[in-house]
């Protein structure tokens, strides 16, 4: 079974899931940097070929890790928008939703220039709530598992869903 992570970008879905595949000897792939090991900055491929080109290419990436059994995957942010990957990753996975404040999600994306959906002129706290009120009801219906992330750390976000994992 994979152990997948989905929630707002600056949530903390890479750091939790290098953390969880430590404490479990899982491999972790996030799938946004498989993306840019393999096609470039994300900023450049949403800059040159559009959004459109770079949801494709995370289902492309999806495709292969949903193959594979026993990884702890953290998605892109939007990932979870597209129903055919939601179905590719609970085919071998459990979708642990890592659900963070708005206030917290801000504080911790408001300063990172390499976010191409918050390249907004300087409304960042606008475009985050858009996409946060967009997202929530995706995240929430494709999660097997809801954590809450605000406040806790890293060790205790992943303590938390290895713990899930094994009542799964």
């Amino acid at each position: 079974m994979n152990i997948v992570l989905c929630g707002m970008m600056g949530v903390g879905k890479s750091s939790v899931g290098i953390r969880i595949a430590e404490q479990t000897g899982r491999r972790w792939y996030d799938t946004d940097i498989v993306i840019s090991d393999r096609h470039g900055r994300i900023s450049d491929i949403f800059e040159y070929y559009g959004e459109a080109h770079f949801r494709a290419l995370e289902t492309e990436v999806v495709r292969e890790l949903a193959e594979m059994d026993g990884l702890v995957i953290s998605t892109g942010g939007g990932l979870v928008l597209k129903p055919e990957n939601n179905e590719l990753l609970k085919q071998k996975g459990k979708i642990f939703f890592m659900r963070a404040s708005f206030e917290t999600l801000l504080s911790r994306v408001r300063a990172d220039e390499t976010r191409p959906l918050l390249k907004n002129n300087g409304k960042v706290a606008e475009k985050l709530g858009e996409l946060l009120s967009e997202r929530m009801p995706v995240y929430e219906a494709v999660a097997d598992y809801i954590v809450d992330t605000d406040d806790k750390s890293v060790e205790a976000i992943a303590e938390e869903i290895v713990r899930l994992t094994e009542k799964a």
